[in-house]
């Protein structure tokens, strides 16, 4: 709930807050930033998990290797979101709607990326594999995690665009 609120107050917040080109660029270079941040752990958790699925990485390490970058996806997710607040989207884009739905779903996927690997790093057994069902859950997070970003950059790009 808490993460709803936010995400709408930050919405919310947009549309009524006017920043001067000044600090619009610095935003600009924060949003950026912290999408480097942000996104690139993520990329660097789901290398992980391939590393796992091919055999070049235990199930142990990849976990422990994905649990501590939540930091940094973290970090980048509100970084994006707090900078985006002062760029001012032009939220009667259905682009822009669609972009910020799929911050939200970031946001939601991220919460429940965080049980999923606790109860898979409490489930683990050195030698065995996971239950399917922790499989399963993992491949749909990570897909929607995929969607999710390269979507909402393609959309930034587009929408820089104009």
């Amino acid at each position: 709930m808490v993460v709803c609120a936010a995400w709408g107050g930050a919405v919310w917040i947009s549309g009524h807050l006017h920043v001067d080109a000044s600090l619009h660029t610095v935003a600009l270079f924060a949003h950026l930033a912290t999408l480097v941040l942000g996104f690139g752990a993520v990329l660097i958790a789901d290398y992980y998990g391939l590393l796992w699925l091919t055999g070049r990485m235990s199930l142990m390490d990849a976990l422990d290797g994905a649990g501590r970058l939540h930091t940094p996806i973290w970090a980048g997710l509100t970084g994006l979101v707090g900078s985006g607040i002062l760029l001012h989207p032009d939220t009667s884009s259905t682009l822009t709607r669609a972009k910020l739905v799929m911050v939200l779903a970031l946001s939601l996927n991220g919460l429940q990326a965080g049980l999923l690997n606790r109860r898979m790093a409490a489930a683990r057994r050195p030698g065995e594999q996971p239950p399917r069902r922790f499989l399963a859950w993992g491949a749909g997070t990570a897909l929607v995690s995929q969607v999710c970003w390269w979507g909402a950059v393609i959309i930034g790009f587009r929408n820089s665009q104009r």
